[in-house]
């Protein structure tokens, strides 16, 4: 088998499929290390092979994570094989040889440390960008992807053609997030560029600021105003306040556009105010019927009897 033409032949297929850019060159890095690494024609690969190359990732203290992924990218490079090539032959990669992974809960900014944020942020299109993360729950490729013609600042509306997996969603747009959007534009440099957010100067200037070039920028307001954030945080910082605001879970689902509810239930482990509000005034009325009355004890005179002792 001629393992460079089914490569090539992988990366078209995943292509096809749609798959975003930034998850073929994942795809194909991890397959690579995984054919270098190889002993033995790719056909030959059995379970045993696929546990060794786990061991050896393990010992080069790779995170289960990341093991995982060499593990998505590994498996469905045997089902392109088995489907698209039609070679006969066992997939290696069984699913419960994925590694538990720990969940953690979201991380979200506090009403202060959103505050100290903006307020080291004075680049309009810096605020644009993170104010819409903030409000509208965009993802960094999302923010990086946004074209002009996505936005629809009449309506306060943003079409989100191309969210993770393909799938296109429409999200709104706060009143101060509109603010800052209207302000950018005002200063956006003048070109023939779909692309909503722009670098704006270097050799790059007039070219979509890149996923990575949103990360930096926040890495740097991040440090100037002394607080730990991430792009994804911003988006679990919306949903945990919409969720605080009585948003009710399926809205916030469909905002974020996650395939299961269950993905968006973990917001409510974190900080659901809503929760602890029905609580408190649930557990009230429980108290209030279901507590015993106080008795006092009294003498036939009606006096209090005395305790012993006093």
């Amino acid at each position: 088998m001629a393992i460079t033409d089914s490569i090539i032949g992988f990366r078209r297929s995943l292509k096809r499929k749609n798959y975003s850019r930034y998850t073929v060159r994942d795809y194909l890095s991890t397959l690579r290390r995984f054919v270098l690494w190889l002993d033995c024609p790719i056909e030959k690969v059995d379970r045993k092979k696929i546990l060794a190359f786990i061991d050896t990732l393990l010992n080069a203290r790779l995170s289960p994570k990341t093991i995982n992924c060499y593990l998505d990218s590994i498996r469905s490079f045997y089902r392109y094989l088995q489907e698209e090539e039609q070679i006969e032959m066992e997939n290696p990669v069984k699913s419960g040889y994925l590694l538990r992974l720990p969940k953690p809960l979201p991380r979200f900014l506090r009403d202060e440390e959103i505050g100290r944020l903006f307020d080291v942020i004075n680049h309009a299109r810096d605020r644009a960008m993170f104010f819409l993360m903030l409000r509208s729950g965009l993802r960094v490729e999302e923010t990086a992807g946004l074209k002009l013609d996505d936005l629809d600042l009449r309506r306060g509306t943003i079409i989100v053609a191309n969210g993770k997996g393909a799938k296109g969603r429409m999200v709104y747009i706060s009143t101060d997030a509109h603010d800052a959007v209207m302000e950018y534009l005002r200063s956006r440099p003048p070109g023939r560029a779909k692309g909503l957010f722009l670098v704006d100067k270097g050799a790059l200037k007039g070219k979509p600021i890149s996923v990575r070039g949103i990360q930096k920028r926040l890495e740097f307001y991040a440090r100037k105003a002394r607080i730990r954030v991430s792009c994804h945080e911003l988006r679990h910082t919306m949903a945990t306040q919409l969720l605080n605001a009585g948003a009710d879970l399926t809205v916030i689902q469909d905002l974020l556009g996650h395939s299961r509810v269950a993905t968006t239930q973990r917001y409510c482990r974190v900080s659901n105010l809503k929760v602890q509000k029905d609580y408190y005034r649930a557990m009230e009325i429980v108290v209030q019927r279901t507590s015993p009355e106080p008795t006092t004890q009294t003498s036939p005179s009606g006096a209090r009897p005395r305790t012993p002792g006093v």
